[in-house]
């Protein structure tokens, strides 16, 4: 072989290993490739949905099986995928465990330790697209997972950040969640008052939280309130809840706790443009804990 017939070839070797070199790691855009078909089954989806797409905050509660945390992951990853301005998705729980149900050390990463904690979110996420697309989507930094003890001095910005049982965060902590919003984010609270798992009832900030804000056109924070009505899980979770529900009501040990009573509501944000509202809202939500 002549060298240079030598030379073409190795040359086209080398071209060929470049273009497979660049195909291998050129980077994928992954919120393109996440497939979503989910049908709301009553109004109230359909309110929770429109309101997290037209408010910077969405408060959600409810009983169990209405649906709510698999439709605040879904909408997540909608904006993910459709909206320029959401670069992530952030989930953020309380580890706060069931009563009578603590379970010790837990060995591995800070990500191994809190994910038992986090099943109501990745359970959902793999519902919706499947268990390799999420795992790719974390490894790649599309969905990251904040616990509440590290948010302190965190300003997030272009992200969706969900939050849930927030019946088990405590009011300074839901003060330290609140502040934390940053250029366009959306939060997206989610709780049941009665799966309250706080050994001090009272800590918990879910329904005052509530009383306080004041829903207008101009606040950028939306309540959006399921009953038992709503319950769209198996067809005895309405029938389980309705049970303790009733024992509750015989037993003065069971019943929660009544919503505080507030002299007026606390208006987060006056009549004001636009502009001002993401300016404006960090502040009104320090207000609401002073």
């Amino acid at each position: 072989m002549s060298k240079k017939n030598h030379g073409t070839q190795k040359h086209k070797k080398n071209e060929e290993n470049t273009i497979e070199h660049n195909f291998q790691y050129q980077p994928i855009d992954l919120p393109s490739t996440i497939k979503l078909e989910v049908k709301c089954k009553n109004e109230n989806q359909k309110k929770l949905i429109q309101s997290i797409k037209l408010n910077d905050v969405t408060v959600c509660t409810g009983p169990a099986g209405c649906g709510k945390t698999y439709l605040a992951c879904y909408q997540a990853l909608h904006l993910l995928k459709t909206n320029d301005n959401i670069k992530k998705i952030i989930l953020v729980k309380s580890v706060t465990p069931l009563k009578s149900e603590e379970i010790g050390f837990l060995k591995g990463t800070l990500e191994e330790k809190l994910m038992p904690y986090l099943y109501s979110f990745t359970g959902n996420f793999e519902k919706l697209i499947g268990k390799e697309l999420f795992n790719k989507l974390k490894e790649n930094n599309y969905i990251e997972i904040l616990p509440i003890a590290y948010m302190r001095g965190v300003s997030i910005d272009n992200a969706a950040i969900l939050i849930d049982e927030l019946q088990n965060i405590s009011h300074d902590n839901l003060k330290t969640i609140l502040t934390r919003l940053g250029e366009n984010s959306k939060l997206i609270l989610l709780g049941d008052p009665n799966q309250i798992d706080l050994k001090n009832k009272k800590d918990s900030s879910l329904i005052s939280f509530i009383n306080k804000i004041k829903i207008n056109a101009t606040t950028g924070v939306d309540v959006i309130e399921f009953t038992e009505d709503d319950i769209v899980r198996h067809r005895l979770t309405s029938y389980f809840i309705s049970l303790f529900k009733e024992e509750k009501e015989k037993n003065p040990a069971f019943v929660p706790l009544d919503p505080p009573k507030t002299s007026k509501p606390i208006l987060l944000i006056e009549q004001t443009n636009h502009f001002n509202l993401k300016k404006t809202l960090r502040e009104r939500f320090l207000k609401l804990f002073e």
